[in-house]
């Protein structure tokens, strides 16, 4: 009869430790240290994070068994804690492996531990066999000579905020994806309403679909319901609503329009919570607040969007950042606020701007080697700040501003992604100027990149006219 497989918690239950001969092979490999690297946490620990166990490695000689595995239930991280607090442990190096590792982080630092939440990317180990018993070692060892570099994360009330703020962003897309629904049932019937509104969702669009949905079918009837600002006649859409009433795509039809109102209810819910927690946040000053000034200057409108929550958000932002981003053109209320969800409004986790485009994977990334370039590639990322970032790079394309101006300049150098990308970069630079030096943003006109523009290719050309003996002369 086949043996029955233990679960964790029965294995760890009756006591079953690591193999003897892998603890005295673990062990050999653990007192063998590396005298050509300078220890920079002596009291470091490495944890392997998994779903169901989490494997940790301390130094040889805390303890008779360097090695341990314990649970993933709460009951068995604070027996973790305490063992690494026993062995002396200060500071512990852990990926970041799911969400499985959100729980163990919280009850090392409530034990007082220093937590280094590192990259996958960054603890590749050697090629060859790997187990969990040798990638907490591993860590361990990475971590104890300072060869590890710690994630950025926010402080925990925007860590709030960000994640009221994702979900509120599930739901809008799920609510797009009902539109979606809509439409479809809508040209299944053959009403073109689509043809003759822009947005079905809007004002009038969404009357006639809940007056079909409660009965109506005279299409004169319903387009009374046209609002003053459509442009479409009434005739016009009359005769776009003439279409074929099938029962079983009207019963789709309801039951599509009653999950958007759901999901708008839980969009409702979502902006009343955020709007509470935005409240809780400290607030910084402004410039004006600081020097002391009489009135603030004007700030630049930009219209709502339709997403946008329905308190002022603009303001809050203003409020906690002390600057108002929404003066960059292509930074829109909405992009400040996924920078301050995903950041919060202190960038000095970051020692430079350099180091901070570096992280939203919009620097370049060049492999040099000689003094040459030899490769330039281009990592995937999926931050939403840059991509934020990336979005505000592409509607600059006709605004008549600086911003403008530099990215069609970039455009003709550069076509495609690196154009957005470099634009990106630059409007990320802006932000972290921005934010550490509490600095109103002015925009100085397409007119003046243009003759910066044309100032510097004029000193470009007389520089080559000189290096070939020749003199430019102006045209009358």
């Amino acid at each position: 009869m086949a043996r029955r497989k233990l679960s964790t918690f029965e294995r760890l239950q009756r006591g079953e430790r690591l193999q003897r001969r892998e603890r005295r092979e673990l062990q050999r490999k653990l007192e063998a240290g590396d005298a050509e690297l300078k220890i920079v946490h002596p009291d470091a620990a490495g944890i392997d994070v998994g779903s169901a166990s989490h494997f940790v490695s301390v130094p040889a000689g805390r303890d008779p068994e360097p090695v341990r595995e314990f649970g993933s239930w709460t009951a068995d991280l604070h027996k973790l804690a305490e063992w690494l607090k026993a062995c002396g442990i200060r500071t512990v190096a852990m990926q970041s492996t799911g969400v499985y590792w959100i729980a163990l982080q919280e009850a090392l630092e409530k034990a007082g531990l220093e937590v280094f939440l590192v990259n996958a990317q960054g603890t590749k180990n050697l090629p060859g066999r790997k187990s969990d018993v040798q990638e907490c070692q591993w860590l361990m060892k990475l971590h104890t000579y300072g060869l590890l570099r710690n994630s950025f994360r926010p402080p925990d009330e925007i860590r709030g905020v960000r994640t009221i703020w994702r979900l509120r962003n599930r739901f809008v897309e799920e609510a797009g994806s009902k539109i979606q629904q809509i439409q479809k049932a809508l040209t299944t019937m053959n009403v073109q309403l689509t043809n003759v509104i822009s947005d079905i969702s809007g004002v009038t669009g969404m009357a006639i679909v809940r007056a079909i949905v409660e009965g109506e079918r005279d299409p004169r009837v319903l387009a009374k319901l046209r609002d003053g600002r459509i442009q479409a006649s009434e005739e016009e859409i009359a005769h776009s609503l003439e279409g074929n009433w099938r029962e079983e795509v009207l019963f789709e039809l309801k039951h599509v329009v009653e999950g958007y109102d759901f999901q708008q209810k839980q969009i409702g819910e979502c902006d009343a919570e955020i709007e509470k927690r935005m409240g809780m946040l400290s607030s910084h000053p402004t410039r004006e607040q600081k020097e002391g000034e009489a009135g603030a200057r004007k700030k630049s409108a930009q219209k709502p969007r339709k997403n946008q929550p329905g308190f002022d958000l603009k303001g809050e932002l203003h409020r906690i950042f002390g600057v108002d981003l929404t003066r960059i053109d292509g930074i829109h209320v909405m992009t400040a606020q996924v920078i301050l969800t995903e950041l919060g409004p202190d960038l000095s986790a970051f020692p430079s701007e350099g180091d901070f485009t570096s992280w939203l994977e919009l620097a370049p990334r060049n492999d040099i080697t000689g003094g040459r370039t030899i490769r330039k590639k281009a990592r995937k990322s999926k931050n939403r700040v840059a991509n934020a970032f990336r979005m505000a790079a592409e509607s600059l394309c006709r605004s008549d501003s600086y911003l403008g101006a530099r990215y069609r300049k970039l455009r003709g150098r550069m076509e495609g992604q690196p154009a957005v990308k470099a634009m990106a970069r630059f409007l990320a630079c802006l932000v972290y100027r921005l934010l550490t030096k509490g600095q109103e943003y002015v925009d100085k006109g397409a007119a003046y990149f243009e003759q910066k523009r044309k100032q510097r290719d004029l000193v470009s050309l007389q520089r080559k006219a000189a290096e070939l003996g020749l003199k430019l002369v102006t045209a009358r």
